[in-house]
């Protein structure tokens, strides 16, 4: 039997990769620091995940698992040791935190002879197999740090699948339950894979894999936002609500509309292609039955306004190839005005602004400088394009 340890059993973790492995006949050893969570998938050994499209409903049973405590590193060493798939599902800030267990699990793997192994970074960072290689190498024995760029495929991910945060309501149906759109599409990066592909259904062996990194930050993560950032201000505290309020949805449609266009001259993507993607996309924002709120997608803007992240990277792609980026500008001018109390991102950016103004925080935060042609149209200056 195929064994997989799976870094998170959050709502990527188990929303989207626990149903992957399960279909793809894994045992799946899921590692999470959530004792109540850790205890609870053990105990009842599956969990209910419910696909709502607009097609129906879906109701499975997700099961073929162990649950343990990131603390329990013994055990997840000898998990390491047998499985043959590794993947992480934690978010960018835990990678140092789970980096040396899983050093630990390749130096063991590497001790007994293991064969060949790939860890699965599902973790939306552009050049995250940098980063983990980075994270892992002060942990190698030296036996390990040899194999490691034969035996261990570091395979960056794009994760495309919609899982809101549980609700109350969710919760109190049944603790475990998650709810999740059905897409089900999971890219790779086929150049990294080491030893035999992995049985997962929905994969999809990306020969250029930074075009399909670009394609999920700069389309889908922008425009996911940006209805987000857009919708906030007139009230809408549902992601479904913004994609049906015309003029924020014009915007987001035309922002769109640009960076497919530079997507297209960028990477080579068939316009028509990207258009149905595009299409398909706005059709899932708009899923009622998801219920995905505005304050998940639009938080922490200070990360979201980095100079290469969704939103100033999309403009800038855009203004590489000559193509309009006003309706971005409009896009980022709302992320800039973003307040939510509850968001401590949203607070900081809010002080700041205050305090060091919008110029300022174009600089620092955007990486744009005040002469800048996008600086300007942000701040609401005419100028040529």
């Amino acid at each position: 039997m195929h064994k997989a340890v799976q870094f998170g059993a959050g709502s990527i973790g188990r929303g989207f990769l626990g149903q992957l492995l399960f279909e793809g006949s894994y045992q799946t050893t899921f590692v999470d620091i959530d004792t109540a969570l850790v205890n609870a998938l053990e105990a009842r050994g599956s969990y209910p995940l419910r696909l709502i499209g607009a097609t129906g409903t879906q109701n499975l049973s997700i099961g073929n698992f162990h649950a343990l405590l990131a603390s329990d590193a013994e055990k997840i060493i000898h998990a390491i040791a047998e499985a043959s798939l590794l993947s992480t599902a934690v978010g960018v800030a835990a990678l140092p935190q789970i980096a040396p267990i899983i050093a630990a699990g390749l130096n063991a793997r590497a001790a007994g002879g293991g064969g060949p192994i790939n860890l699965l970074l599902c973790e939306n960072q552009w050049h995250a197999a940098t980063l983990m290689r980075g994270l892992l190498v002060p942990y190698l024995t030296s036996e390990a740090l040899l194999s490691l760029d034969i035996q261990v495929g570091l395979v960056e991910t794009v994760i495309g699948r919609m899982v809101p945060l549980s609700t109350d309501a969710l919760r109190a149906e049944d603790p475990l339950l998650l709810v999740a759109e059905p897409y089900r599409e999971l890219p790779i990066a086929r150049a990294a894979l080491r030893g035999p592909t992995p049985r997962l259904p929905g994969l999809l062996m990306a020969e250029n894999f930074e075009a399909y990194e670009a394609r999920k930050l700069l389309l889908h993560n922008m425009s996911h936002a940006a209805l987000a950032y857009l919708g906030a201000p007139r009230g809408h505290t549902l992601i479904w609500q913004c994609a049906a309020d015309s003029e924020a949805a014009q915007v987001v449609a035309q922002a769109m509309n640009d960076v497919c266009r530079a997507l297209v001259l960028e990477y080579g993507f068939g316009p028509s292609t990207l258009g149905i993607y595009a299409e398909d996309l706005l059709s899932r924002f708009a899923n009622r039955a998801l219920g995905d709120t505005v304050s998940r997608v639009a938080a922490d803007p200070l990360r979201k306004l980095r100079p290469e992240d969704r939103l100033i990277g999309a403009a800038s792609l855009c203004l590489k190839h000559r193509i309009p980026t006003a309706a971005l500008a409009q896009v980022i001018h709302a992320a800039l005005s973003y307040d939510n109390a509850g968001d401590p991102s949203a607070v900081r950016l809010q002080e700041m602004r205050l305090h060091e103004g919008d110029t300022a925080v174009l600089r620092s935060t955007c990486g744009l400088e005040p002469a800048s042609v996008l600086a300007r149209m942000i701040l609401g200056n005419k100028c040529d394009e």
